[in-house]
């Protein structure tokens, strides 16, 4: 039993649950009535008698489950209107059931059964006028010319070819809105992971320098009380800061294509991190001029850099790290450095920080290499275009 393709989410689309009422009775009236005045103009037809209403009320009440049945519809129809005709009732708009039921098994997909319905229609219409009206009523019918036989099989592939244009143009909304529902779903997932990225960034950053200002306030609460007040005050600004960033991401999901309040950090914002570094125990050197950069190269810049510190404070015996700006052609080469040791078995920074930086920069078309050197330490080498333009 056909019950209609399912939506996106798995439910029957409304088509499928809902009774055809209101199209058949007006299908109905419109039948029963335009046959009876069709049978006016049509006097060597039979009359109209009980039986041939019963026989137009069948056609037309079969039309109710056509989105349920369409298969059983289209031949029902047209075994009905066979029947209606080869009693040599009138012609009229009693052909519209099979036009319904035909169009509704080609949209349902069932196209072979709905083109041998109304073939089974024609080529007993075809039988009875050229060689059964001899016995069939009405008495002293005469027999149809081929001329008339090829308007009927025009009809007939009128019918067939509109049900077929239907089915395509359904179809075609139907990829439409798989397309649309892929896209909606890239978006989210794209927006869902930006966001991920900016939570982690910030928070994995503001959490190291509180938790190494909060050890170091522990170590010397009793014996340097002002070097104690002074990590407090650094855990102090570091959580405001985070804070504040962490609504600045949450008012955009509460504000659904609204412009996000507060402009998202950019390289301006370095000397901050060299200071909350500083204020870590970490120092920093920069290597280079920071590049004015489009808003979204210069986020991207900014969280590495702001990460790759966070792994050295975290994971890294170094004190010293070095941040170098370079450019190759259209490309800027950002490098942060450490001397190291490691202080633990995942040196140079979780998987997801790292994951989280390959993504920014594979966002904007860029790549990023990080992995211990060599001489010892460890390396982060971000490789970014710096050429996009203000809406990339």
């Amino acid at each position: 039993m056909w019950r209609g393709a399912p939506d996106d989410d798995g439910a029957e689309p409304p088509l499928a649950r809902r009774w055809p009422w209101r199209s058949t009775v007006l299908l109905t009236a419109f039948v029963l009535i335009g046959t009876n005045f069709a049978a006016h103009s049509q006097p060597l037809r039979v009359p109209l008698d009980p039986y041939a209403r019963v026989l137009l009320l069948i056609a037309s009440v079969l039309l109710l489950w056509r989105h349920r049945y369409p298969v059983a519809v289209a031949f029902g129809t047209a075994t009905v209107t066979l029947g209606y005709l080869a009693a040599g009732y009138p012609y009229g708009p009693v052909l519209l059931t099979v036009a319904v039921g035909c169009f509704s098994a080609v949209v349902a997909g069932h196209r072979r059964a709905a083109w041998a319905s109304v073939g089974l229609l024609w080529a007993g219409h075809a039988l009875i006028t050229l060689w059964l009206y001899r016995w069939l009523p009405p008495s002293g019918d005469k027999g149809a010319s081929l001329t008339q036989e090829i308007v009927v099989a025009t009809w007939v592939l009128a019918i067939v070819a509109l049900s077929e244009l239907a089915r395509i143009r359904r179809e075609q909304w139907a990829r439409e809105r798989a397309d649309r529902a892929q896209a909606a779903r890239r978006r989210a997932d794209e927006e869902r992971l930006r966001i991920a990225r900016e939570l982690h960034d910030v928070l994995a950053h503001s959490i190291s320098v509180i938790n190494v200002q909060a050890g170091m306030g522990l170590a010397l609460l009793d014996s340097d009380p002002e070097q104690a007040r002074a990590a407090l005050t650094t855990i102090k600004a570091a959580s405001k800061e985070a804070l504040g960033e962490v609504r600045q991401v949450l008012d955009t999901l509460r504000t659904s294509g609204a412009a996000p309040r507060a402009p998202a950090p950019g390289l301006d914002r370095l000397p901050e991190l060299v200071e909350q570094a500083a204020a870590a125990g970490l120092t920093v050197r920069i290597e280079g001029e920071p590049p004015r950069l489009p808003p979204g190269a210069d986020l991207a810049a900014f969280r590495i850099v702001q990460e790759a510190l966070t792994n050295v404070v975290r994971h890294s015996g170094s004190r010293h790290a070095r941040v170098r700006f370079a450019h190759d052609g259209d490309a800027l080469r950002l490098c942060i450095d450490d001397d190291g040791p490691a202080t633990g078995a995942d040196a140079g920074g979780s998987g997801n920080g790292l994951a989280g930086m390959r993504e920014r920069a594979a966002a904007l078309g860029g790549t990023i290499e990080a992995g211990p050197r060599p001489d010892g330490g460890f390396r982060v080498l971000a490789v970014l275009p710096s050429h996009l333009r203000e809406d990339q």
